[in-house]
């Protein structure tokens, strides 16, 4: 007899599973207090379902770890190697969420859906999100069109590629940029916009193996360019490290407009590049992509965020630039 298709919930933490010690409090809570197990069993639409869930990690998503990244993966791996899976539903912190996302796709490009979402609001908020959050989530799961890693929070479902959180307090707080969003989840049911992202039917394992081996993640750090910038701290950053800290292999600077950097910085970032140091213009503006010129000395991010463009470089690093 075929199994019906099962669902897996892999639990992070974040304020989806947050707590106050008054249900009037959104924003004096304590994120990674309730486990997976506990806020499923609030889930009115998992009636009927076949369902597994793992607590992966518990922790606040500003504190997200490679070491979480990789015990993740491993188990989203896991997970979609099973035929008798329809998808896999990942609660997250808002705060690195669009990383993990980023992250997840990049290396698996899965073909059948990974669903991360979250909440802007405790679960015990007088009227909190997470629960409609985690439905919807649930809903696109089961849409057998979806696919990829995708970000579903507030009813709209977000791209891994294009998500950007952009507010620090409303439930609606992410964007998918220039792309729009994938969908939407209205009474359940998923409204296409746009095409799902490109899948694989197998995941790269070289890559994942590589990870879940322990592999030194490389060394990548975010500079800003803005007015009155200097080479200071790329240049504090090229001095030989302290003890255990590895060496620094990549820079990404999060430029003006269109991948501008101030002289001071732009030349502190051509001695680290001509150090053997990779270095990339991520834009600081929310939307569009970095136009190269032909005068361009510093190779631009392929429209990265400067988050997503510090994971790319780490990942081909990682990877030996491949």
């Amino acid at each position: 007899m075929k199994l019906a298709k099962k669902i897996v919930f892999l639990g992070t933490g974040g304020t989806i599973a947050g707590t106050a010690a008054t249900a009037g409090d959104n924003i004096g809570y304590t994120a990674a207090q309730v486990g997976i197990q506990d806020l499923l069993a609030t889930v009115p639409s998992l009636d009927g379902l076949t369902v597994e869930s793992e607590q992966v990690a518990q922790l606040d998503s500003k504190d997200m770890e490679f070491g979480v990244w990789a015990a993740l993966l491993g188990r989203v791996a896991h997970w979609l190697a099973d035929e008798n899976v329809q998808g896999v539903v990942i609660t997250h912190g808002t705060d690195t969420l669009e990383e993990t996302a980023f992250f997840l796709q990049s290396v698996l490009r899965p073909a059948k859906p990974v669903v991360l979402t979250c909440a802007m609001r405790p679960a015990t908020a007088l009227v909190p999100d997470g629960l409609q959050n985690l439905m919807d989530a649930v809903s696109v799961v089961l849409d057998p069109r979806a696919r990829g890693v995708v970000v579903v929070c507030a009813g709209v479902v977000h791209g891994a590629q294009d998500v950007q959180k952009v507010h620090p307090y409303r439930i609606d707080a992410f964007d998918s940029r220039d792309a729009g969003p994938v969908a939407y989840v209205e009474e359940g049911n998923v409204v296409l916009m746009r095409n799902w992202a490109s899948a694989q039917d197998l995941p790269p394992h070289f890559a994942i193996d590589l990870i879940l081996s322990g592999a030194l993640w490389p060394r990548v750090e975010i500079v800003m360019s803005h007015a009155g910038a200097s080479g200071a701290v790329v240049d504090a950053l090229l001095l030989p490290p302290a003890e255990a800290t590895p060496p620094l292999r990549g820079l990404v600077v999060a430029s003006t407009g269109n991948g501008t950097v101030h002289q001071s910085l732009e030349a502190a970032l051509l001695r680290a590049q001509a150090a053997g140091v990779r270095v990339a213009r991520a834009t600081r503006c929310m939307q569009g992509r970095i136009l190269p010129t032909a005068a361009s000395t510093l190779p631009s991010a392929d429209g990265l965020s400067p988050v997503k463009a510090r994971v790319a470089m780490m990942l081909a690093l990682m990877a030996g630039g491949k």
